[in-house]
């Protein structure tokens, strides 16, 4: 049974990755429903919510059916990320996690994300600040290293764990690669059979089918996996993942019908969570991935991302998707 601290998370965890502008309340309660362990909330910047900015505080919703739920936070001052970190703590999550891993340029350029792999010393310093300055679980979801020239993650997640830290996620390629190439889990491998390691490792990266998830768990070890895109339009991807490792055997695929049930319940929550008209415009990056591959579906996607009103987009799913 892993655990962060003492929060018990299962045998074999499947956690939902951070993903900014995907995993917002009405995604999460997809993924749990479908059997997401644990689940974190979009990266959250550190300076945001100091200054109190909406985007960064409306981000700290998080709702009892989540738990155990984490808060991620961002940010390259020391100062900030401890003040962010006690913000966070009165907005009761299970966990908090700290993001030094997103490899885009606004984030990682300022020195904050993967750009912190850049200065090892004062990733372990604030690491050491926020784990004493929060009665939470802290826990870190980083990569490899910088470049192909610094992977020091094997060292790196000792020092961390020293600090305090209760879990750590690995992305298994660096802030050079970004997301592309094949990410590397040899060195997720190297951290989890490091005997000096005692705290839950889980591995992220390329988790594309059910099969990847249970191969990677048998070839190195690791606690659990975090799973990022692959569950962008389609947030049933956990249960297709434990079904496998129930069984052996991929679960039948979901029929349309099915399809457009989820897109409905996404589309609701969305609307309930946002309002009717923020709701329906930021529903709209979701159709096309979760109708991937349907024949001739260009034309229908144009009414979705063109609808204003939530019946009408009700009936295009129900009368022309299904038709």
């Amino acid at each position: 049974m892993a655990k962060i601290g003492n929060i018990d998370i299962g045998d074999f965890p499947l956690l939902l990755a951070p993903m900014e502008d995907v995993s917002d309340p009405p995604f999460r309660a997809l993924c749990k429903k479908f059997g997401a362990d644990v689940m974190f909330t979009e990266f959250i910047s550190s300076e945001g919510l100091i200054r109190d900015a909406y985007k960064s505080v409306q981000k700290l919703d998080i709702f009892e059916y989540e738990r155990p739920i984490g808060i991620q936070i961002f940010g390259n001052n020391i100062e900030s990320m401890k003040r962010s970190a006690e913000i966070c703590e009165r907005a009761n999550p299970d966990i908090l996690d700290i993001n030094y891993g997103c490899p885009v340029k606004k984030v990682a350029g300022k020195g904050a994300g993967a750009g912190i792999l850049q200065d090892i010393p004062k990733m372990v310093s604030m690491t050491k600040e926020i784990v004493k300055s929060t009665h939470l679980p802290v826990t870190v979801k980083t990569r490899l290293g910088w470049d192909d020239t610094s992977k020091h993650i094997v060292e790196v997640a000792e020092r961390l764990q020293d600090v305090g830290i209760k879990a750590l996620s690995i992305h298994g390629r660096t802030r050079a690669q970004m997301y592309k190439g094949e990410a590397d889990w040899t060195l997720i491998g190297e951290v989890k059979n490091n005997p000096r390691m005692h705290i839950p490792i889980f591995g992220n990266g390329d988790i594309n089918t059910p099969q990847k998830a249970v191969e990677y768990k048998n070839r190195y070890g690791v606690d659990g996996v975090m799973i990022g895109r692959a569950t962008i339009g389609s947030p049933w991807f956990f249960k297709e993942v434990k079904h496998f490792i129930k069984h052996g055997t991929n679960m039948p695929p979901l029929t349309l019908k099915e399809k457009v049930e989820v897109v409905k319940e996404h589309l609701r929550f969305s609307v309930e969570w946002k309002g009717e008209r923020l709701g329906i415009v930021e529903m709209r990056r979701h159709y096309a991935n979760y109708f991937k591959g349907i024949d001739n579906f260009k034309p229908i996607r144009m009414k979705l991302v063109t609808l204003d009103s939530y019946e009408e987009i009700l009936n295009v799913l129900d009368n022309e998707v299904l038709q």
